[in-house]
Formats: C-alpha cells, sequence, structure tokens
C-alpha cells in the first residue's frame, strides 16, 4: 500500500472479509464516498460483477451490481444499486448499431437508458444510471468512476492527454470529452482493450474510471490515481500567485455580516420571482482566494467542469466584480442589478444558441451561483440542502480551476456540450417525475415564541409543509430544543461543515427579546444569513401577569404587559418590515391576540386591555403594510398545555377559584388537563382548545388558502359566545 497525504486510506482488511461480494461492494462504496477528495457529494459510482443464481432457471449467472440513479456513495445501501444481466447489457449493442446516431446526444442514446430495465436482474426496482455502459463494457470484474477534484484538474487542462501521460505514465488511457452514455462506454472498451495493462482512463473535462479485479485492488487503484494526482498539483501550486493574484482585500467578519443582511433578501427576492428560493453562503479560504483574485472574472466566464454540476450550478455564476473595501453595500446592488440583466440576456442567448427541436423549454434564467470578493460564493436551490449543494459543488469548481492552472490552463466544457447535459430529454422527464413542491418546501417562516406551547407547535406544523424553521424565543435553550426535535425528524441537510458561514440544515434555534430591537434585529439577521430571507412571520410570545390577592396590579406589571403583548408585536413587524421590503416579495405576519380582547372579565386587566390594543395593531399594521405584507391576527382562547402562562401556581390558584377538586400532589400536566377540560366545558363545542388548535390557524393565515386575507382576527375558542362581535 502506498502511503497516502491528500486521501484518507480507509479500507479494513478484516471487516471487509467478512462481507459477501456485494456487500464489500457497497462498503468500497461508502468509505470512497466519505472522502470529499475522492468525490462530490452525490458524485460517482461504482461496480462489481458478481455469479448470482438466475432466479428461474437456477444456473449461475453474471451480474452487474452498479450504483444506481440518484443517492450518495457515502450513505448508499444495497437497494441503492442496480443488478443487471451482463450478458443482456452487452447484447444491447446491436440495437444501438442500428440506430441513426446524431452525434452523443441522440435519440440512440436516450433509447438505450429506456432499455436498461429490459435488463433488470430479480425484478430490482433501482433506475440505473446512464454510467451503466461505462462498468458494463470494460472487461474487470470491479471499476470505479470518482468525481476527484485532483484528478478532474488534470482533465480540464488544455493539454490534458500530454498531462495524462506525464501524470500516471502508462497506468492511464485517455479519450477527449464525451457525454456519459453508451457511446463512451465503447470508446473505453477500445481503448482498454488495445492495452489491457492500464488501471483505468482519463475522461476530457470529465475526471477518470479505473478498475481491478478484486474490490480491494480496485479501492487501492482509484486512491492511488487520485494520490499521484494531488501530489503533482501539490508541487506545481502557485501560493500566492493562484488566480493571477489577490485583487480585493477580505471584509472582517463583522462587516461581511452586515453587507449579507442587507444584500441577501435583495439578491434572493429578484431570482425567487418565479419560484422562491433558499440561500447558502459559503466562505472558506479557498473561495475568497479565488472571489478576491485578479482572474476571477475570466475563469467564471468559463463555467464549471464536470457533467454533475450543470443542473446545480448552470453554466455560469454571476460574478460581482465588486470592491470591499472602497464600494459600498449600495454599490453592490447596483451591480448586481445590472449584472442580473446581462446575466438573464446571456442565459437566453446561451440557450437559443444551442437548443435542438425537441429541448425542453428554457428554465428559470436566473443564476443559481452568485459570487462576490470579500463574501464568497452565494448558492442557490429550492430548499437548503440544496442551495448548499450548489454552493459546494461550485466550490469544487473552483478547487478544479486552481489545479489546472497551477499547472496548464483551464478550459471548460464547450456550451453546447454543457447545454446537452442541462437540457437533456431523460433529465427533463425526471424533473417531471419528481413530487410537487409542499406549500412552504421554498419558504422561510420565523416563529417568535417557539420555545413551548402555541409557538412549538406552530413550527412542528410549518415544518410538516416543508418550511424551513426559523424558531425564536426568548430562552434559546428552547428554542434550540425545538429546532433539534424539528431536525431529528426533517434531517440535518447535507453538506461539508465548517465550511461557510450558514451550515445549517432545515431549521435554527435563535433568542431575542421582543421588547428590545437590537435583540430582534440580531435574530432576524441570523435568520437572513442562514437561508437568504424569511417570507412568513408567526408571533406567538405573550406574557399574563396576574395581580396580587386583593386584585392589585402594579405599574410596573402593567407596563411590562403592554410593552410585550402590544410594544413587542410592533417591534417585530416594525423591524421584519425593512427586511421584507428590501426583500420585495410576497409576505405574511400573523400576530397572537386573544379572546379577551374583546370579552371584558374580572382579574385580568392588564393583560385584556393589552389585547384588545394588539388587535387593533393587526387593523392598523395591515394598512400600513399593505399590498406586500398581509398582516392577521389569532385569538386564542384559555389554551393550557404547554402553556408557560399556565404554570403550576397559576393553574393551582385557577382550579381553587373555580371549585375544582384537585390534589397538590398531583403532577403539573394532570392539574393542567383538569383545567384545560372546565375551560373547555365553558364553550359551545365542550372540547379543550390546544396548541394545535392554535397552530392550524396560522398556518391557514400564513398560507396561498388566505392569499386575499389581511386585517383579520380569528378566534379559535372553542366558541365562546361572549366573545362574539356585536
Amino acid at each position: 500500500m502506498s502511503e497516502f497525504k491528500h486521501v484518507k486510506y480507509l479500507w479494513d482488511e478484516e471487516k471487509a472479509n467478512k462481507l459477501s461480494e456485494v456487500e464489500q461492494l457497497i462498503y468500497r462504496s461508502n468509505i470512497l464516498g466519505s472522502d470529499q477528495n475522492i468525490t462530490n457529494t452525490g458524485g460517482g459510482n461504482t461496480s462489481g460483477k458478481v455469479i448470482e443464481k438466475d432466479p428461474l432457471t437456477g444456473e449461475d449467472i453474471d451480474v452487474l451490481w452498479v450504483k444506481g440513479s440518484g443517492g450518495d456513495l457515502r450513505t448508499s445501501k444495497k437497494e441503492n444499486f442496480s443488478s443487471l444481466y451482463n450478458k443482456k447489457i452487452h447484447a444491447l449493442q446491436s440495437i444501438y448499431d442500428k440506430e441513426e446516431v446524431k452525434g452523443y446526444k441522440s435519440a440512440a442514446e436516450d433509447n438505450m437508458v429506456s432499455l436498461y430495465k429490459h435488463c433488470t436482474f430479480n425484478l430490482n426496482p433501482r433506475a440505473t444510471s446512464i454510467d451503466t455502459p461505462l462498468h458494463s463494457l470494460i472487461n474487470k470484474k470491479h471499476v470505479d468512476h470518482m468525481h476527484s477534484t485532483a484528478i478532474i484538474s488534470i482533465a480540464a487542462c488544455k493539454d490534458q492527454e500530454e498531462l495524462c501521460q506525464k501524470v500516471w505514465g502508462g497506468e492511464m488511457g485517455y479519450v477527449p470529452w464525451m457525454r456519459p452514455g453508451w457511446e463512451l462506454g465503447v470508446k473505453l472498451k477500445e481503448v482498454y482493450e488495445k492495452d489491457t495493462s492500464i488501471k483505468g482512463v482519463l475522461m476530457g473535462n470529465h475526471g477518470n474510471i479505473n478498475w481491478a479485479d478484486t474490490s480491494k485492488d480496485c479501492y487501492d487503484t482509484t486512491l492511488d490515481l487520485i494520490e499521484k494526482a494531488a501530489s503533482f498539483l501539490a508541487e506545481n501550486d502557485k501560493g500566492e500567485d493562484t488566480f493571477g493574484g489577490q485583487k480585493y482585500q477580505n471584509l472582517a467578519d463583522d462587516k461581511v455580516k452586515e453587507v449579507l443582511f442587507q444584500f441577501l433578501p435583495i439578491a434572493r427576492g429578484e431570482i425567487s420571482k418565479k419560484d422562491s428560493f433558499i440561500a447558502t453562503v459559503h466562505t472558506d479560504d479557498l473561495t475568497l482566494q479565488f472571489a478576491n483574485s485578479f482572474d476571477a472574472k475570466r475563469l467564471s466566464e468559463l463555467g464549471t467542469s464536470c457533467p454533475d454540476h450543470f443542473l446545480r450550478t448552470k453554466i455560469k455564476p454571476l460574478f460581482l466584480d465588486w470592491d470591499p473595501q472602497k464600494e459600498t453595500v449600495e454599490d453592490l446592488c447596483k451591480k448586481f442589478d445590472e449584472g442580473l440583466v446581462q446575466y438573464k440576456k446571456d442565459y437566453a442567448k446561451y440557450y437559443e444558441t444551442n437548443k435542438n427541436p425537441d429541448s425542453p423549454a428554457m428554465r428559470n434564467v436566473n443564476p443559481t451561483v452568485i459570487l462576490v470578493p470579500g463574501i464568497g460564493i452565494i448558492g442557490f436551490g429550492k430548499n437548503k440542502s440544496e442551495s448548499r449543494v450548489t454552493a459546494e459543488f461550485y466550490r469544487t469548481a473552483i478547487e478544479v480551476m486552481k489545479g489546472a492552472e497551477s499547472v496548464s490552463e483551464y478550459t471548460g466544457i464547450p456550451a453546447k456540450e454543457a447545454f446537452d447535459i442541462e437540457y437533456w430529454a431523460l433529465e427533463e422527464a425526471k424533473l417531471k417525475r419528481m413530487p410537487k413542491d409542499a406549500e412552504f418546501s421554498r419558504k422561510v417562516v420565523a416563529i417568535i415564541g417557539a420555545g413551548n406551547g402555541i409557538g412549538k407547535e406552530t413550527a412542528f406544523r410549518m415544518a410538516k409543509e416543508g418550511a424551513h424553521i426559523v424558531c425564536i424565543d426568548l430562552s434559546e435553550e428552547s428554542a434550540k430544543q425545538t429546532s433539534n426535535e424539528l431536525s431529528e425528524i426533517y434531517g440535518q441537510g447535507i453538506g461539508v461543515a465548517g465550511t461557510g458561514i450558514s451550515g445549517c440544515g432545515p431549521s435554527i434555534g435563535l433568542s431575542a427579546n421582543i421588547t428590545d430591537r437590537e435583540s430582534i434585529n440580531a435574530a432576524l439577521q441570523e435568520a437572513v444569513l442562514a437561508y437568504g430571507g424569511i417570507d412568513n412571520i408567526i408571533v406567538t410570545a405573550g406574557v399574563f401577569l396576574a395581580p396580587d390577592a386583593n386584585g392589585f396590579l402594579s405599574d410596573d406589571k402593567w407596563a411590562t404587559t403592554f410593552d410585550i403583548n402590544v410594544g413587542g408585536l410592533y417591534k417585530v413587524a416594525d423591524e421584519a418590515k425593512k427586511l421584507l421590503q428590501r426583500q420585495n416579495t410576497p409576505a405574511t405576519l400573523v400576530l397572537t391576540t386573544s379572546v379577551n380582547g374583546v370579552v371584558s372579565k374580572k382579574g385580568s386587566l392588564a393583560y385584556d386591555t393589552s389585547k384588545a390594543a394588539a388587535n387593533h395593531l393587526v387593523r392598523e399594521l395591515a394598512v400600513e403594510l399593505a399590498p406586500l405584507i398581509r398582516v392577521n391576527g389569532l385569538a386564542p382562547a384559555t389554551v393550557v398545555k404547554g402553556s408557560t402562562m399556565f404554570g403550576r401556581e397559576r393553574v393551582i390558584s385557577s382550579l381553587a377559584k373555580y371549585n375544582i377538586e384537585f390534589d397538590e400532589s398531583e403532577d403539573t400536566e394532570s392539574l393542567r388537563n383538569k383545567l384545560a377540560q372546565f375551560y373547555g366545558e365553558r364553550t359551545l363545542l365542550k372540547e379543550p382548545i390546544t396548541p394545535a388548535d392554535q397552530a392550524e390557524a396560522a398556518y391557514l393565515f400564513s398560507s396561498s388558502a388566505f392569499s386575499k386575507t389581511t386585517g383579520q382576527i380569528i378566534s379559535v375558542d372553542g366558541g365562546l359566545h361572549e366573545a362574539f362581535l356585536r
């Protein structure tokens, strides 16, 4: 075994020897996929040819197990692999030969993919990858096709064929760029049969494929080929002169956050006019070295270098030539506006120039990657995971450019080839088969009061509809607890931790005091840095301060009640308004008031009048913030379950007040249930009111179902006729 400095050697002989051939293939795939220096997220595929018993004839047959379409090597299991009769795959050559082939973006190539399902072994339902012939037609038992940045760097050089010989000697053959598919598989077979001593082939502007007779030897070969490429690049690293040297200086971290808080909502709003997008900011040292360099503008125009990237990063990023030390945020926004107009024109021209008679209609013309000096990469996707992968893919492209420029001159895939990948008919069919987005899957919902009760229940209700949830609470611990519970259900997202300032998943937990503008603003800033903006805000935070035994409420408690229940709602709305107006996309604000706002009763004077004021605040804000922001109010009644307003002492006091039998030894939840049932019996529907009931109303107010509703207050009280408006 060679000494590896650039890749991790993870093969455990003792563990591997206990596995079956298919299990060993999966093991190999998982450890290869766990190293980003070997392959990027979702990239690469592996295969093994295994003798299996035919389920019909009982005879021994050669079965190709190959990673299927989609998925990630690091996490792949047996069900992620296709199994095919290898002999039947080879028999498809006669069908391909009969087709009229018009280059590699042909009906023949597309037809081959549809025929793979006829070669399925044992009714395996896993969809087969377009790379299947690359694995099948090579007469070796084990094959790896990785997306190593080091090898792609060599494959993306202007003199890639000469460098192939220089880096690997006679170990690697070479083929120029060809789109993945049957024709490429045939070409690889020809190169191998011409010289069976080679260990693999460098595929121009793509990467490599290599093989061996055993799974371990294939793994060792993969790592050895990557190590040689990485070592060659390291020996020729240009250091500070990389990308032509540094043109711009970095911004301080706090300044980066200030700029992004102003810029991200504007950028997100502009590219989300048709479909909403979620953002990820990626800002590690290499990214900043590139974004700040003299060559960034030139190289960014050349696009990325790997077929996997185009569906995420598009043909090229939008590069904003902005001086972070001398120019303002206003200058950045102006350059973005101008750059976006030109980008859309360039993309439309790219489509018109390269489209085929049967090409799908032009997709979204907006960029998915924005490059900003001093800041880094801003990647966009339909959810947080996709935006992270988009940013990571372009970061990988930067690494490829660095390697290629250190030893030669970087070249991207020709525009026509990139177009044929981006607008491939089979990819379009795959997009159409994808399930429809959930109501809030592209949205960011901030819930203030998410640590417990109605707010926590609302967070779970909105997450169920696909929302990215910003959990905000006075208690940071409670907010993070809710966020962690959501992440347990909906995942952390995928990506490389620690390489950017927004490495979060579908939910984050933050602290804020709604009586403090600075605190509110800080939470909103963190939400923007995490996701690019906010679409819906729901405030469930509030307070009930009880009078003393004589019915007296101090001036301080009176002021605090209004400061939170009215002033807090206003401050949230007023700070959010600035952000939402920058974003300039339709938004919603739901404020929690109370049925007590229209019911006069003894013992809650300050609370009831504050809620009456909150009701009118909803109507005033609806007028002030129209037409961009819809503002509505949610008026609960006596929601006891999970409410911090109903602590043990208040619950016991209320039970005693209403002469409800209880034992002080009972746990708090049991006491709460008794009180909730009592309150429920006072309603027309005779049911306790729960946080879930309120969450449903908050969800509806935020949804498209209420898109024409603003300035309204819905009572969710089980039917308290005292609260009926007169």
